[in-house]
């Protein structure tokens, strides 16, 4: 396994790739409503990581092995879609509807990867309580990152908050070291020990998204060959951020103004 540990300079550009994938959630928010299709949100996106950013999508046309092209430049996931939902000008959201949308952006070569879940108009009781504890999930493995630690504490901390709220972590997708390279070394599995994986160390950047489901861990893959979806067709939600390994802890290179506030456990 070889792990990219960054320079302070290359810290600085992955900053600002974190910061503009930050302000393309922000600027998306208030266009997530009844009666707009993912098709457009996409667009949206698109136009300001292109136009105004001068930045790059990194999703769109992406191909890892084994994968078609991924034809649009956000990833956009709909109540029991886990993951890598493609986005479509074909169907509507609608009241109660909860959407997660993934955003990448690349600047100057550097990648920041962030994504949040969305309320569209009114969501129920089980969908609220979902995003929230999912939320949660992806801070308390924040929170575990500490240099000389194993990686394995982030997994471990998310799988134990996660199952002792009666919910369930995918497994067959996981976070990702992140720089020049969209996906890099290592893996940031959401479940597992707190004794395995590498030691973490300052300079290391990843990304820590789980999904979380409401009912069964297992999943399937559609028809187009990248949107994931529970197979049990109960909800999933999953949020995620870049974090940088520090001297002393993390820094999260994906937050903003505009950012749900972290849960009172990292307040505190």
């Amino acid at each position: 396994m070889s792990i990219t540990i960054k320079t302070r300079s290359e810290i600085e550009k992955m900053r600002v790739a974190g910061r503009l994938t930050a302000e393309v959630l922000d600027y998306i928010k208030p266009y997530v409503k009844p009666g707009v299709t993912t098709g457009e949100l996409d667009k949206l996106c698109h136009d300001l990581i292109v136009d105004v950013q001068q930045a790059i999508p990194a999703p769109l046309n992406y191909a890892p092995p084994g994968h078609q092209p991924y034809p649009k430049s956000i990833c956009s996931s709909i109540n029991h879609q886990v993951c890598h939902g493609v986005p479509s000008h074909d169907k509507k959201l609608k009241n109660g509807d909860v959407v997660n949308l993934d955003i990448t952006v690349i600047k100057d070569g550097w990648h920041g990867d962030s994504s949040r879940m969305f309320y569209v108009g009114e969501p129920g009781i089980q969908a609220r309580r979902l995003t929230d504890i999912t939320y949660e999930c992806m801070w308390k493995g924040i929170a575990a990152v500490r240099p000389g630690r194993h990686l394995g504490v982030v997994g471990a901390a998310i799988q134990k908050y996660a199952e002792a709220n009666g919910y369930s972590v995918v497994r067959e997708f996981c976070g990702h070291g992140i720089g020049l390279g969209f996906h890099e070394e290592p893996q940031v599995l959401h479940y597992g020990k707190a004794s395995e994986g590498p030691l973490l160390a300052p300079g290391m950047t990843f990304t820590i998204e789980p999904m979380i489901n409401a009912g069964r861990r297992d999943i399937r893959v559609l028809g187009d060959g990248w949107t994931v979806v529970t197979k049990d067709h109960s909800l999933s939600a999953q949020w995620e951020h870049t974090v940088l390994v520090t001297q002393t802890g993390y820094e999260v290179l994906t937050l903003s103004a505009e950012c749900p506030p972290p849960p009172a456990f990292i307040a505190g």
